[in-house]
């Protein structure tokens, strides 16, 4: 890839998506599906998953119908630009948070967390930041031309299906633990129409055939990359987030080529970016309190800002549950040197002091 002059980054920063692509209930009469896939879509293993859709396996990834057309044509037909960053995860796992603070970290020149209409004030963070399997499998890849470069992209994608030219591109990937994810995606499907017990999706995720599953697939693939070239591919998680957001908004600066000056950070705009989005913050405005996001499924904004929070699954699973999927996590991510299997105490929300399983800080990048 040709290289990029850094010294426009600043003055640039990525736009919203939206301001550039400001179609009416998110493009939902322009989607035209990609049909010249069709063959392959036909020979690939299905499972009935979730409610009455099925799950299609594709390059080992389990996926809906409309992921598998939309990875197959980012696969294809997908060309990036000098400059680009991909914010990469399994769903579920921070995804809205990290899209607010990268373009809030990406954008401050040209949007100031200080700017009264902000667009992470007047915007849900995904209409900032476009989700590219649903726009590559609405027919919709050429909204993606119209930003300005540097772009912000996010996918869920598995790093082993990525097209060289997104590999090449900076990548920062946030991961949460695994208990937490699954209870966090069963409340999402549950907000977009989907009926069906916890219990049926955590089978799923034992048998590595969850929606962008398996886990351990998707966690061991970012992880390899950001060992073997952690100049290009950061790898977060959401527990160190929490526990020091600041240090994190800094440690984006710095992977995005776009480090704080001095002068920024005697003004305190590191902190300023965390405070404008919080998750408390964002849940408040009415950008996230109205309006729908998808172009398959439909989220209403408020579904993004649930809860937040580390151990929510000890309100849905037995202790049977959680030694099971520990047990097979760990065994899986054996070896590599990530681990889930670093034993925390955490206070509920009804303060009882409960006992989870999280990432080891040593396994894991530091802020």
């Amino acid at each position: 890839m040709a290289a990029l002059d850094k010294s426009c980054l600043v003055e640039l920063g990525p736009v919203p998506f939206k301001d550039v692509n400001n179609d009416d209930d998110n493009g939902q009469t322009a989607i035209s599906p990609p049909t010249e896939y069709a063959d392959i879509v036909a020979t690939l293993p299905s499972i009935a998953a979730i409610g009455d859709s099925q799950l299609l396996k594709y390059q080992d990834v389990w996926l809906f119908i409309h992921g598998v057309t939309g990875v197959i044509s980012i696969q294809r037909r997908f060309k990036s630009r000098p400059g680009d960053v991909l914010l990469a995860s399994p769903p579920k796992c921070g995804t809205t948070w990290l899209k607010a603070l990268s373009f809030a970290t990406m954008a401050r020149a040209k949007y100031p967390p200080s700017d009264a209409n902000h667009p992470l004030r007047r915007l849900n963070p995904h209409e900032c930041v476009p989700f590219m399997e649903n726009l590559f499998s609405a027919g919709q890849e050429a909204k993606l031309e119209a930003l300005p470069s540097p772009r912000l992209l996010q996918t869920h994608m598995h790093y082993s299906v990525l097209p060289r030219s997104l590999a090449d591109c900076k990548i920062v990937f946030v991961c949460r633990e695994p208990k937490d994810m699954l209870v966090s995606m069963w409340h999402f499907l549950q907000s977009a129409g989907f009926s069906f017990p916890f219990s049926d999706l955590f089978e799923l995720a034992c048998q590595g055939q969850n929606p962008h599953g398996p886990i351990w697939s998707h966690l061991l693939g970012y992880w390899t990359a950001s060992t073997a070239r952690p100049e290009m591919v950061l790898f977060l998680r959401y527990e160190d987030m929490l526990a020091d957001p600041v240090s994190t908004v800094r440690q984006l600066a710095r992977f995005m080529d776009v480090p704080f000056t001095a002068a920024e950070e005697a003004a305190g705009l590191p902190v300023d970016i965390v405070e404008m989005c919080s998750i408390d913050a964002l849940r408040e405005l009415d950008a996230n309190k109205t309006g729908k996001f998808g172009l398959f499924f439909k989220f209403q904004h408020q579904t993004f800002f649930r809860k937040g929070v580390v151990g929510d699954w000890v309100n849905y699973m037995t202790p049977e549950m959680a030694r099971r999927i520990d047990a097979i996590v760990g065994d899986k991510l054996h070896g590599s040197g990530l681990t889930f299997t670093s034993v925390g105490t955490i206070a509920s929300q009804d303060q009882d002091a409960r006992t989870l399983l999280l990432p080891t800080s040593s396994s894991l990048s530091s802020s």
